[in-house]
Order: C-alpha cells, then sequence, then structure tokens
C-alpha cells in the first residue's frame, strides 16, 4: 500500500510539474506577443507623426511660416499659401460646437445621473449610444437637405458656414461629452451628497455646489475629448460649411476649416509640390492639437487621482 501511496504521489508531482512548466511557457509566449503588439503600434504610430512631419516642414522651403500661420490668402495658382483662416476657422468652429453642446450635455448628465428613474436610465443610456454609432455621412446629409435650406429661408443667405457646422457637430460630441460626464457623477461617493442633504442644502444647491465641482475632471476629460472630435470631423463639416477659402464675416458665411482644405485640395496636388506639402503641414497641425488634447486629459485625470 505504502508503494502504492508513494507511486501515487509521484505521478501527481509530475503531472503538477508538466502543468506549471506548461503555463509557464503560454505566459511568457503572450508576454511576448503583448510586447510585439505594443512596439509595433508605437512604430506605426510615430512613423506616421515623423512621415507628416518631415513632409510638412518641407513647406518652408517655399513658404515662410510667417505667410503660411498669418496670411488669409490662399491662392495656391499664384503660389500663396496663407493658411490663417482654416487655422482660425478650426478652433472657432470647434469652440461654436463644445459652446452648443456642453449644457445640453451636462444638463443630460445631471438627469441621467441624479433624477431619472431607473427604468428611465436604462432606456435613455442606449438611446445615447446610438447616437454615437450614426454615421458622420448621416448627420451632414440632415444638415445639408435641412439644416441648411431652413437657415437660408430664415436669415435669406445662402445657409452655409459656420452655424450649420457647429450646429451638427454639437449633436455628434453631445453623446460623448454626456456618457463620460454622467459616469463621472454617478462614480461620486454617495456620502457627499448625504453629508451635503443632512447640512440642509437642498437637492439643486447639492448637485450645483457639491456633486458638479466634485466631478469637475471627468467632465473635462468629456468636454477634451468632445473637442478632439469636433477637430477631426470632417465629411459633415465639408457638406455645410460652404469651402470657401476665406475668413468668415458672420456664422452664416462660408468658410474652411483645416480638414476640409485638406480633402478639398489633396486631389489636385501632385507629391512634393509646395501646395501638397501645405497640405501635410496642416495634417501635422491637427496631430499635434490632437497629442496636446491627449496630453491635458492624462493631467487633468492624474491631477484628480492626486485629489
Amino acid at each position: 500500500m505504502a508503494s502504492i501511496e508513494a507511486g501515487r504521489a509521484m505521478l501527481e508531482s509530475s503531472s503538477s510539474d508538466k502543468w506549471s512548466r506548461r503555463q509557464s511557457r503560454t505566459d511568457r509566449t503572450m508576454h511576448r506577443i503583448f510586447i510585439g503588439s505594443a512596439v509595433l503600434v508605437s512604430a506605426v504610430i510615430f512613423s506616421i507623426i515623423l512621415f507628416v512631419g518631415y513632409q510638412g516642414l518641407q513647406t518652408f522651403r517655399d513658404v515662410s511660416p510667417g505667410t503660411f500661420f498669418f496670411s488669409a490668402d490662399w491662392t495656391p495658382d499664384q503660389n500663396r499659401f496663407g493658411a490663417f483662416s482654416f487655422i482660425f476657422g478650426t478652433f472657432a468652429l470647434t469652440g461654436l460646437s463644445v459652446i452648443f453642446s456642453v449644457p445640453f450635455a451636462i444638463s443630460g448628465a445631471i438627469f441621467m445621473a441624479k433624477i431619472a428613474p431607473n427604468w428611465m436610465r436604462e432606456i435613455l443610456r442606449p438611446a445615447t449610444d446610438l447616437f454615437v454609432g450614426i454615421p458622420s455621412v448621416v448627420y451632414g446629409f440632415i444638415g445639408l437637405t435641412v439644416l441648411v435650406p431652413f437657415l437660408a429661408k430664415l436669415t435669406g443667405t445662402i445657409g452655409y458656414g459656420m452655424l450649420p457646422a457647429a450646429i451638427i457637430l454639437a449633436v455628434m460630441i453631445l453623446p460623448t461629452i454626456l456618457s463620460v460626464s454622467e459616469d463621472a457623477l454617478r462614480s461620486l461617493p454617495e456620502s457627499l451628497e448625504e453629508a451635503s442633504l443632512a447640512l440642509g442644502a437642498t437637492r439643486w444647491q447639492t448637485i450645483w455646489r457639491v456633486l458638479l465641482p466634485a466631478a469637475r475632471p471627468g467632465i473635462l476629460t468629456g468636454v477634451i475629448l468632445g473637442m478632439g472630435r469636433a477637430m477631426g470631423e470632417t465629411l459633415a463639416v465639408f457638406m455645410v460649411l460652404g469651402n470657401s477659402p476665406k475668413m468668415p464675416k458672420s456664422l452664416l458665411d462660408s468658410t474652411t476649416v483645416l480638414t476640409t482644405a485638406i480633402v478639398k485640395d489633396m486631389p489636385h496636388t501632385f507629391y512634393g509640390t509646395a501646395w501638397n506639402n501645405t497640405l501635410y503641414l496642416m495634417a501635422l497641425i491637427l496631430l499635434l492639437i490632437s497629442m496636446l488634447l491627449i496630453l491635458i486629459i492624462r493631467l487633468v485625470s492624474r491631477r484628480s487621482e492626486v485629489q
């Protein structure tokens, strides 16, 4: 009996060692795969940045930085490449879309996180997420066929311009800001709300003076993510903006932003020409803005963790 028990123990020990070695090999293999994937993704990203940056900086062989950044004269046929109107239009359009979207997004986040009953929240959250999945061409088509004619009839203008583009972008970025803001509000400890109510504050005072300041880092993250999508959106903006390479004089004046300028002019250029290089420089500006927004999000998140 003793020999049988000893043999059984040896078999179990041997099978356990084999299983441990097999798991160790699997862990090492997966570790190498993960490291290789991270290196590959990083290499692709840095290659794109280097290529776009190198090609874009070739612009300054033919165009001075002052002309490119501070002149609004965009006449490629006459070798005039002033992109100030595109840069200004990009920031102005993004700012307008955020101004239009943020009040509705934060109000919706407050309602869904702190006011709506559970059954209504279960309906509203999927409905809100559906907006993210709608293709941008659908937004642009609705703006082109409904919003632009309505504004043209209302104001007596052509209807194209920054106002319809900002409205379309506001609708497109609203679900992102709303979802992130709602998550920020719902992640707050219930003790904050209970302590405020116990001290005699009303429900609205608690929301305005306690919950919103406490959720500010998360809300700012949502706003910055919305700004990033607004700056990078092309097709919907292209369909309602008018795409005239000039400084806008009003909200219903046709203009162009960086993304639409690249899409509109790229098919008409040849690789390596000054015109083509300026478009790469515009793409580099968009990349740098995106990286800056990501950096701001990281700083806001880190500050939130410290607090």
